[in-house]
């Protein structure tokens, strides 16, 4: 199970590699680069399912038809 992943700023592009919870959703994160505050895609549990190159280990574990948080 990854636990790092890749998000990509949705407003100016930026990436950057960082740990992802693995005992809680990630609701936002703040872009490094331009200070924009991502949430949850409209679906998704967390920022990880949004934006980043992996889902967080809930989505891993059980695929994201069931979800995480929940």
């Amino acid at each position: 199970m990854a636990t790092y992943g890749t998000l990509t700023c949705s407003v100016c592009g930026y990436q950057k590699t960082e740990q992802i919870p693995t005992v809680a959703c990630q609701w936002f994160y703040e872009c490094e680069q331009c200070h924009a505050v991502l949430r949850p895609k409209s679906g998704d549990c967390c920022v990880f399912c949004s934006y980043g190159t992996v889902p967080c280990p809930p989505v891993q574990d059980k695929g994201r038809a069931l979800g995480c948080c929940s």
